[in-house]
């Protein structure tokens, strides 16, 4: 595992080619679930300098806050509800140009202003968690953050037991 990033390039397209094998180097090998996000969640926040960085777990029919970098977050998120609870729903990846905008936005922090949420799934497809990310600016994040974020979490669904 490697101890130190070496992120390259000026756009964020070339920012996430670098990140991405050494994001996958962390979580490989890795059986702790707990250990494998909280080190994604820092390479993400360190390589990006957004907002707020981290993983809500679905349990007992909830999100629950999970590994994070950033200013202190909503501890549990109802299915459904915000953009967490919404990605989770319809199990795909939402980005949000403007959260005052979005119907139902649970304001964990005044500061945000953008956002993405991320499914993760296990074995057999079901979500078990989310990325979320946030940003202080309004329309941070587009198709490309998407596009490398779903790459960047999909090994993660060999540490959550298909059900």
């Amino acid at each position: 595992m490697a101890e130190h990033l070496i992120i390259e390039g000026a756009g964020k397209a070339e920012k996430y080619q670098t990140l991405l094998p050494q994001a996958h180097a962390l979580i490989q090998g890795e059986t702790d679930l707990v250990a494998a996000l909280a080190n994604l969640s820092a390479a993400l926040a360190t390589t990006f300098d957004w907002l707020w960085t981290g993983f809500y777990l679905v349990k007992n029919e909830q999100l629950v806050l999970g590994p994070f970098q950033g200013p202190i977050a909503c501890t549990r998120i109802p299915h459904g509800r915000g953009v967490c609870g919404s990605a989770w729903a319809q199990n795909r990846t939402l980005l949000v140009d403007d959260v005052d905008a979005f119907p139902g936005h649970i304001a964990c922090s005044s500061s945000a202003r953008s956002e993405i949420v991320v499914p993760i799934r296990d074995a057999a497809g079901k979500v078990a968690a989310v990325l979320d990310v946030d940003s202080d600016q309004l329309a941070s994040f587009d198709q490309t953050d998407a596009d490398y974020l779903e790459r960047i979490v999909a090994p993660l669904a060999a540490l959550f037991p298909a059900g």
